[in-house]
């Protein structure tokens, strides 16, 4: 064969070669997208069934009441997720998703209240919902202070009112630094033990409570701008506390609480009274007995810095727990003259205030005569 023809022969056997190779890529080409196909589907297939699972398999739940107690807190916004996690948490539920189900399909669900709830552990779902939506299974419990009571009658009020003793909260009332008191109570609780209604939770402590109580009078005493009346007063805030109890102690009505604050800062600033302020209810907290008329001579001369009798100037400190009136009315008194007031009437609490000595014992004798109708002079 001459060198032509074995060229050509070559050339025909590349080109067999060439053709081949692209012959061989094109299927190779098929079989990748044959593949990614199959695979693809493999996962829409997997995906799908993961989420038909996810609808068809019920979530992980306890069956029965459970056992034991547990003590759970549902605390102020919530939601049905926020509490699941909770009940998760101490062991009350088996999942979530178990209890948030349960809570959907539930519409009572949405009126849980806020506050502390005994429940038990393993519970189903479904019987912790059940204890959560009704109101009466929350446990708390309220106690009441009036205003005007003293350490000792809120003491006693408190023990009634809570599952501890008197002698717990005095023991309490020895750990001032843990009460939160302002410096110039100087350890002393008096007059800072506000009067309200109070939430008792299972968790408190008569620590707990009796801090609580200081820090509603600090409330009180922020929204009645007390240090800054003060200062614009010319006194200290502790001395507007004491001035607070006074008032408490001695007004009967709204009304008066401002004129009365009056009369006790007239008396501290002329020489009227020689800065007495004559105050009878400082010598009923000096002999430890309750409020009231009916004090003899001997009452009266009391040694105790607290008998404002015998001693000028305000006494120590406060004499019983003012509330949110009498602390606004010590820092914003009535302007007025008056430097004596008297209580007419017991039973009303009708009083009239004086700017001088006549007219102070014409109301005296108006008292008088009201008591001689009256067993509660």
């Amino acid at each position: 064969m001459s060198d032509v023809g074995l060229e050509l022969e070559g050339e025909r056997k590349r080109r067999t070669r060439r053709n081949y190779t692209r012959a061989g890529m094109g299927c190779l080409a098929v079989l990748v997208a044959l593949a990614v196909l199959v695979g693809g589907g493999y996962v829409l297939v997997t995906a799908g069934m993961s989420a038909l699972e996810g609808r068809f398999v019920q979530a992980e739940d306890f069956s029965g009441p459970g056992k034991g107690s547990v003590l759970v807190e549902v605390q102020a916004g919530d939601t049905s997720a926020d509490i699941a996690g909770t009940l998760l948490a101490k062991g009350v539920v088996a999942s979530t998703e178990a209890f948030t189900e349960a809570a959907r399909e539930d519409p009572d669900s949405v009126g849980i209240q806020v506050g502390f709830y005994e429940l038990r552990r393993e519970m189903a779902a479904s019987e912790a919902l059940a204890v959560l939506v009704e109101p009466s299974n929350l446990l708390q419990s309220a106690v009441t202070i009036p205003e005007g009571l003293r350490v000792p009658q809120v003491v006693s009020a408190l023990a009634k009112g809570t599952d501890f003793s008197a002698r717990q909260f005095r023991a309490a009332l020895r750990k001032p630094g843990k009460l939160g008191l302002p410096p110039y109570a100087k350890g002393r609780a008096e007059g800072y033990l506000f009067p309200a209604t109070y939430q008792i939770r299972p968790d408190d402590t008569p620590v707990s409570i009796l801090s609580t109580m200081v820090t509603r009078w600090r409330q009180a005493a922020q929204e009645a701008d007390l240090a800054a009346a003060a200062k614009r007063l010319g006194y200290t805030s502790g001395e507007l506390m004491i001035v607070a109890s006074l008032v408490e102690s001695e007004a009967n009505r709204s009304q008066d609480r401002g004129k009365v604050a009056r009369v006790i800062y007239n008396r501290l600033e002329t020489d009227v009274t020689d800065g007495l302020l004559q105050i009878d209810a400082t010598v009923n907290y000096a002999l430890g007995r309750d409020l009231g008329l009916g004090l003899t001579e001997e009452d009266l001369n009391v040694d105790s810095p607290y008998n404002t009798r015998r001693y000028p100037g305000l006494p120590p400190g406060p004499i019983e727990s003012p509330g949110d009136k009498a602390i606004e009315a010590a820092a914003d008194p009535t302007p007025g003259p008056w430097v004596y007031y008297v209580t007419v009437n017991l039973d009303t609490g009708e009083t009239k205030f004086a700017e001088n000595y006549e007219d102070f014992l014409r109301y005296r004798r108006e008292l008088q005569a009201w008591c001689q109708t009256s067993d509660r002079c």
